[in-house]
C-alpha cells in the first residue's frame, strides 16, 4: 500500500467505485462533502472514502486528484482545482471532447499540475474484468500502479493509439454502438 493521498471529485456511482478501487492500493482516499447530496455521502461512506469537507481541504491534502464527474462539469471543476493552486497530478477520467481534454490539460498545467488523460470503459467497477481505466500522459504508469489491486483495471497507453488499442476501441464500439470512447491522445491534431 502506498502513502499517496488521492482526492476523488466526485463519488457518484462511477466515482465512488473508482474511489473504492483506489482504497485497495493507497492508504487515503478523500472526497469533499461541501455542496454534495446525501446520496453522494452514502456512496462515499460505503466506498470507505474520507470526507475532507471542502474542496480546498481536499486539494491541500491530495497528491493526486481524480476527476470523475458529468462531462459538462469537467472543465469548471478543473478551473476550480487550478484556482486553489493545485500543482501535483491531475487525472481527468471524464468522457469529454478532445478539445475539452486539451483545454483541461492547459488549465491545470498553467498552475504546474501534471495532466493525465483518462477514460473509463464499462459499468461502475464492482468486479475485476468489467471496467477499465485507460490512461495517457507522463505520469500514467504511476497512476495505473495505484489501481494494481481492486476491481478497476488501469491500462497505460503510451505514445498514442497502437493497432491493439484501435482494435480494442473498435470491438468496444461495435459491442456498445450507442456510446463511443476515443481517448484524447488519439484525437489530437
Amino acid at each position: 500500500m502506498t502513502d499517496l493521498t488521492i482526492g476523488v471529485l466526485h463519488p457518484g456511482e462511477m466515482g465512488g467505485s473508482v474511489g473504492a478501487s483506489a482504497r485497495a492500493n493507497v492508504s487515503r482516499v478523500l472526497w469533499a462533502s461541501e455542496e454534495r447530496s446525501a446520496q453522494t455521502a452514502e456512496r462515499a461512506a460505503a466506498a470507505g472514502l474520507e470526507d475532507a469537507k471542502t474542496l480546498a481541504s481536499l486539494i491541500a491534502a491530495s497528491d493526486v486528484i481524480l476527476s470523475v464527474c458529468p462531462p459538462h462539469s469537467a472543465r469548471d471543476l478543473a478551473r476550480s482545482v487550478a484556482a486553489h493552486g493545485f500543482s501535483r497530478i491531475y487525472v481527468d477520467a471524464n468522457a469529454v471532447a478532445p478539445e475539452t481534454s486539451r483545454e483541461i490539460g492547459r488549465i491545470v498545467g498553467e498552475r504546474g499540475a501534471t495532466f493525465v488523460d483518462g477514460g473509463i470503459i464499462g459499468p461502475p467497477a464492482r468486479a475485476r474484468g468489467t471496467t477499465r481505466l485507460y490512461l495517457s500522459g507522463d505520469e500514467a504508469p504511476r497512476i495505473a500502479g495505484l489501481f494494481a489491486e481492486g476491481p478497476l483495471e488501469a491500462i497505460t497507453v503510451e505514445g498514442g493509439p497502437t493497432p491493439r488499442t484501435r482494435r480494442a476501441r473498435r470491438r468496444f464500439s461495435s459491442a456498445f454502438g450507442r456510446w463511443r470512447f476515443t481517448p484524447a491522445w488519439s484525437r489530437r491534431s
